[in-house]
């Protein structure tokens, strides 16, 4: 490398830094994290959507509105049990701090750690932040095998309806009471 191609280099690293300078976050915003996060979210959804694209079966990529509420309820109750739920603890534990519990048999943690460590507990912790990534999987796994993904799906989805109902029967109890 010349001396040249060496300042153009530093040049534009110092551009892109005065680029984000502007977003003060610190350890409390990882940003490049969250880009290096981005860049694995877009290109497994690209590689996926590809793959779909070759798929022999023409109905695969095809959703009616069953599915996508099928899907929407799973996403939802998945990616809380993700985020939230005390058995799903260990798959958090490497990036979180525990808080105290938050009801239902879910908890409150605090993430820790800098970099990456807190980009990736930032996501696991965040039930609205998983969506994209449960959606993408149930949607990519209603493509290449549609017969398991209902069965998953509709066992989350049951799951949820689930959950409404214990809901409503304990504010009929508190309400008797």
């Amino acid at each position: 490398m010349t001396k040249q191609e060496s300042e153009q280099s530093i040049e534009k690293r110092q551009s892109v830094k005065e680029i984000f300078a502007g977003y003060q976050g610190g350890e409390e915003m990882p940003l490049a994290s969250y880009g290096v996060l981005l860049v694995i979210y877009n290109a497994a959804f690209g590689a996926l959507l590809a793959a779909a694209q070759k798929s022999e079966n023409e109905r695969s990529g095809k959703f009616n509105l069953a599915d996508l509420l099928l899907l929407g309820v799973a996403t939802h109750k998945l990616s809380r049990i993700i985020a939230k739920d005390r058995v799903t603890s260990p798959l958090r534990a490497p990036f979180t701090e525990y808080v105290e519990p938050a009801g239902q048999s879910e908890i409150k943690e605090k993430v820790r750690g800098a970099g990456m460590r807190r980009a990736v507990g930032d996501l696991l912790t965040c039930p609205w932040c998983l969506s994209p990534w449960v959606a993408a999987g149930l949607a990519f796994g209603l493509v290449f095998q549609p017969r398991a993904t209902r069965i998953v799906a509709g066992v989350f989805a049951a799951a949820t309806v689930s959950d409404f109902l214990h809901h409503a029967a304990d504010a009929v109890k508190e309400k008797s009471e």
